[in-house]
């Protein structure tokens, strides 16, 4: 039998949003902060009245109300223990919630505990969810009384861009915000959860803005739920690339260059495993390599619409009274490639590569190690094709995104992203292009087995996205094929057909790994840093056990160099166990320990990575076993999949439901 929720003291205070749109000044002018304390009537007479929760609602959409409560339960939280509290934003997020607080100190880890504690105190006595419709010059009267100057802010925002007649009010216990929804019934609801670090977060994503704590946390229906949630946050934390690539001397950064990867030997030999494989997979199918400049007048970029749309995005810089971009894409240089020569039809189609650096402005507080840099290398391609050629490539595109992500055993789906809000070109031009792709998606992968993601396209064409699926069960877009009529009428794109006309060509932009820097985070975490052999900086170690068969130690290295194997030797005076479990620490695939009796028989005690220890075995079927796994690219690693937290229909917002 459930609990009836409990009705409300008078509410002590008016905070939260969670709408997030375009940024307004912060209206610090109209509003001077006050103690929240001191405002505990202010919508006390107001008619606010118990909020119902639908029924037979889908479990993500009953997370997505649960986590969105339990951030208006931290929020009343915080603002009883912290009373001067200025409150930003809360909304739900995937796995959890967060909000951004103005605080008169940093928060510690005891703070966590202590505001757990109050929020189990509020979540016991079930205070009832209430929600009210006001104006939106009422609801602000509100909050300009209450002192609550993000609060003004996002309201007057909402008012800017939507203009609405009512805006709505919600209310637990002593706690009023300005939301839009949904919640839950009652606060007992949210009685599973767990509070989990606290980061800093500029107001709105703008480093000119003031710098709020954030606070995240996580909350599930049950308790079971829970602890496994947490389990797998600790797996994922034993996993950070971060880590491993210290750990395993890959790569690190520097506060000189934030969000450019420093790349130690051992890492750059991976990157250039990578760049070797994508050089070699593509020759076969046909593509040809380019490399152009990565700095470029600004008229490129006026002439792709890529200066109008991505502008904030791009590093700027002037010299000699001119604006000059570092390039954040390859596709409009390798347009002046295609329009550099007079091009026929015997050309088409015409598959062209790049893997140059490439350079975003990215928020400092969005840099995340290889996952969000400034500085990347991107495996683009861009094919410029006949109308009738269309669906063949794709076709082709398809089948090499299921190979390369078999390749590293990763799981996969499609989607196809639609017309966004900010697009150029005509509707007409839209519908085509949309309609190609979906006939592809239909021929190849088959109707209703992708997903439709409407509204997600590019700003010059739709697109088909394709999205991995980690052993942690974590969902990843790094690949993409658009379909672009727009670019060719902006560069004015001609090739002399069969009947010695000009046509247009269409363009299909692609790209399968995404970036290689965010595409290796990706796999070093996919595989807790143990690499297939193919792509590991040293594939096998050499272990003496005694120095008397030092130089057969270092004879054995050079049979597996020639072979073709990268190999060391561990000669250091330690003792064997000791360089074994170093080996293992380094996720070293092939361990190959050697004393006497092998040195006379040719031969080396085995042990692998994967398998462990496997006995006795001649070095040149070593050196063959290694060979072949290099030369076929084989993914001899063994993945072990934990529960999977991510729902594959769901398309979880970075902010509340807004109005």
């Amino acid at each position: 039998m459930n609990e009836a929720p409990n009705q409300p003291e008078p509410p002590v205070a008016a905070q939260e949003s969670s709408p997030e749109v375009a940024s307004t000044a912060l209206a610090t002018e109209a509003v001077e902060a006050v103690p929240a304390v001191t405002v505990t009537s202010l919508t006390a007479d107001l008619p606010f009245v118990a909020y119902v929760v639908p029924e037979d609602e889908p479990r993500a959409q009953r997370l997505y109300r649960l986590r969105h409560s339990t951030a208006h339960i931290m929020a009343e939280a915080v603002v009883e223990l912290f009373p001067t509290a200025q409150v930003a934003t809360g909304p739900a997020i995937e796995h959890g919630f967060y909000y951004d607080f103005d605080l008169p100190r940093p928060l510690t880890p005891e703070d966590l505990g202590a505001i757990e504690q109050r929020m189990k105190k509020i979540m016991k006595r079930n205070w009832r969810f209430q929600t009210l419709e006001l104006p939106p010059a009422e609801a602000r009267q509100v909050f300009v009384d209450a002192g609550q100057v993000y609060k003004v802010e996002v309201l007057d925002t909402i008012v800017e861009k939507f203009s609405p007649e009512t805006v709505t009010l919600f209310r637990q216990n002593k706690f009023v915000d300005l939301c839009a929804g949904p919640h839950v019934n009652g606060t007992k609801t949210c009685r599973q959860f767990k509070l989990l670090r606290v980061s800093g977060a500029y107001w709105r994503g703008d480093s000119d803005r003031p710098m709020l704590q954030r606070i995240y946390g996580t909350a599930w229906e049950t308790a079971e739920d829970l602890e496994s949630y947490l389990h797998f946050l600790e797996e994922a934390k034993k996993r950070n690339h971060k880590r491993i690539g210290t750990d395993l001397d890959l790569f690190h950064f520097h506060k000189h260059a934030p969000g450019a990867v420093f790349w130690s030997p051992r890492g750059y030999t991976i990157y250039q495993e990578f760049l070797s494989y994508w050089r070699d997979s593509h020759k076969e199918r046909g593509y040809q390599e380019i490399y152009n400049p990565i700095l470029y007048k600004k008229d490129l970029y006026e002439q792709s619409g890529h200066y109008h749309h991505y502008k904030s995005d791009m590093f700027i810089l002037n010299a000699d009274d001119t604006e000059y971009c570092l390039k954040p894409m390859n596709c409009p240089d390798t347009f002046l490639f295609y329009t550099s020569k007079r091009r026929s039809f015997r050309e088409l189609p015409l598959r062209v590569s790049e893997g140059g650096i490439l350079h975003r402005n990215e928020l400092t507080g969005a840099l995340n190690g290889l996952f969000r840099v400034r500085q990347f290398t991107q495996d683009d391609a861009h094919i410029f094709v006949t109308e009738a050629q269309v669906q063949a490539e794709i076709a082709e595109l398809l089948d090499i995104a299921r190979e390369i992500y078999a390749m590293f055993g990763l799981q996969y789906r499609f989607l196809l992203s639609t017309r966004p809000e900010k697009f150029m070109g005509e509707p007409a031009l839209w519908d085509e292009a949309e309609g190609a792709l979906a006939a592809a998606l239909n021929a190849n992968v088959g109707e209703g087995n992708y997903t439709l993601n409407e509204g997600d396209g590019a700003f010059y064409g739709p697109k088909i996205d394709i999205e991995l699926t980690d052993c942690l069960g974590r969902r990843w877009q790094c690949g993409t094929i658009q379909l672009d009529f727009q670019q060719p009428i902006n560069f004015d794109m001609k090739y002399i057909d069969t009947d010695n006309t000009a046509k247009r060509p269409i363009v299909i932009h692609r790209a399968i790994f995404g970036s290689f820097e965010r595409f290796f985070g990706i796999l070093l975490e996919h595989t807790a840093g143990a690499l297939p052999t193919w792509l590991s900086p040293v594939q096998a170690v050499v272990v003496p056990i005694s120095d008397k068969v030092n130089d057969y130690a270092w004879q054995v290295h050079g049979w597996l160099k020639q072979a073709g194997v990268r190999v060391e030797v561990d000669d250091r005076n330690q003792k064997m166990n000791r360089k074994i479990r170093e080996a293992e620490l380094r996720k070293v695939p092939y361990m190959l320990v050697v004393g006497e009796r092998e040195a006379e028989s040719a031969t080396a005690n085995l042990r692998t990575y994967k398998d462990g220890e496997r006995g006795e075995v001649a070095v040149d079927m070593i050196a063959g076993e290694i060979s072949l796994a290099i030369s076929q690219r084989t993914f001899d690693v063994e993945i072990q999949p934990l529960r999977s937290f991510e729902d594959p229909d769901s398309v979880i917002e970075s902010d509340a439901i807004g109005y």
